[in-house]
């Protein structure tokens, strides 16, 4: 009799704790559950615009410009030459331009500091250049550990367009680029309106947010929300974490370090330019990893083309026209862009293809506007104050 109390007693026992781990387990569902809920609803709606004071016209400027690397110094690693001997032998030393009050001062390259043309120096002032070298070599080599975006970055700035392109017929329309900057954090917005500018039967509009470092930009963040009329509006969206992307689908993929997304690679490529970290030429290719929604294409570079003169608003520009080295899968969409070196490398042409039936192509409309710098921001607020 003792017996079988006991053996119900173990049983009683046993159940309990099954019933407690089976209680435990749905808990831990419902708040995976909730979780994943909460993440889905955030990434329902498109996240809010930041905002800037766009003030004053980007003028056309002499871009600074940079010297060669060195002979005997390595290639960048995102960079590959094509063009023979002549565009690996180093490149003298050209005169740098005063930066306009507008333009933001670049960086220098990784290979070496920008040379401006200076009158033939004393000995004592040779002397004192060299001493103070090493110095500077180490805050350079400590601004770099630090990972921190330096002041090399456009000012937030809006670029406008006229479209022109194809879509079950010959289309026409606008559209605007945004980038906004405020500290480490960034946002690149790009919006298409495809018909009537009151009433376009298309509008699509990509964002990219995230942050600065000292490799470029670091997305966060991409969405791509589609509404054509008499339909419901499409949003999708990526989310990039360290050393992997999320795509439309959920697939999670490793990525590479300098994955950009379709509205940030813009950027960072103006950023690679402008800076000296990448020298234009013919034939030059550039490593521009990039996240589309369908897929990662982990091994994208854009191929230098070769000068070319666009006429804008602002007259005839120089620019450099840039073009995949590589078809796009079925569905996504490939980018040519023609950047223009005296517009701190902004583009002022963009073409944007998915096959040969659809392909709109951006033209500059009118002349870039900035936000003001900050210490103009700063002067500007005290003297607002009562």
């Amino acid at each position: 009799m003792a017996g079988r109390l006991k053996a119900s007693a173990r049983r009683r026992l046993a159940f309990a704790a099954l019933l407690v781990l089976v209680l435990c387990g749905h808990w831990r569902l419902v708040d995976e559950l909730q979780a994943q809920h909460q993440r889905w609803a955030e990434m329902a709606a498109m996240p809010p615009r930041m905002q800037a004071a766009f003030v004053r016209e980007l003028r056309s400027t002499a871009p600074p410009a940079t010297r060669g690397r060195p002979a005997d110094a390595p290639p960048p690693a995102t960079a590959t030459a094509h063009a023979g001997p002549a565009a690996s032998a180093a490149q003298p030393a050209v005169a740098v331009a005063p930066p306009d009050e507008g333009v933001a001062e670049p960086l220098p390259p990784k290979s070496g500091p920008l040379e401006p043309p200076e009158p033939t120096a004393s000995a004592p002032q040779v002397a004192t250049a060299a001493a103070s070298a090493p110095a500077t070599a180490a805050s350079s080599a400590a601004v770099a550990a630090s990972d921190e975006p330096g002041p090399e970055w456009p000012l937030s700035t809006r670029l406008t367009y006229t479209l022109l392109g194809y879509y079950n017929g010959e289309v026409h329309g606008d559209a605007q680029v945004e980038w906004i900057r405020q500290g480490r954090r960034y946002q690149v917005n790009l919006d298409v309106g495809i018909g009537p500018r009151l009433t376009p039967f298309l509008t699509r509009r990509m964002s990219s947010e995230g942050e600065l470092g000292g490799r470029g930009i670091s997305p966060h963040r991409f969405d791509e929300e589609t509404k054509i009329i008499f339909r419901e509006r499409r949003l999708v969206s990526m989310l990039f974490h360290r050393g992997q992307v999320q795509l439309a689908n959920g697939r999670t993929e490793p990525s590479p370090a300098e994955v950009q997304d379709a509205s940030s690679q813009f950027v960072q490529l103006t950023w690679l330019f402008l800076t000296g970290r990448e020298l234009a030429r013919p034939g030059l290719q550039v490593l521009v990893p990039v996240a589309l929604p369908r897929r990662l294409y982990a091994d994208w570079r854009y191929q230098v083309v070769g000068e070319e003169t666009i006429e804008t608003p602002m007259g005839p520009l120089a620019t450099w026209h840039l073009r995949p080295t590589q078809p796009v899968a079925a569905g996504d969409f490939s980018v040519e862009m023609w950047l223009a070196p005296s517009l701190q490398w902004l583009p002022v042409r963009l073409k944007i293809r998915q096959d040969e039936q659809i392909w709109i192509d951006m033209r500059l409309k009118s002349p870039p506007l900035q936000a003001a710098p900050e210490p103009i921001v700063q002067t500007i607020k005290k003297e607002s104050k009562p």
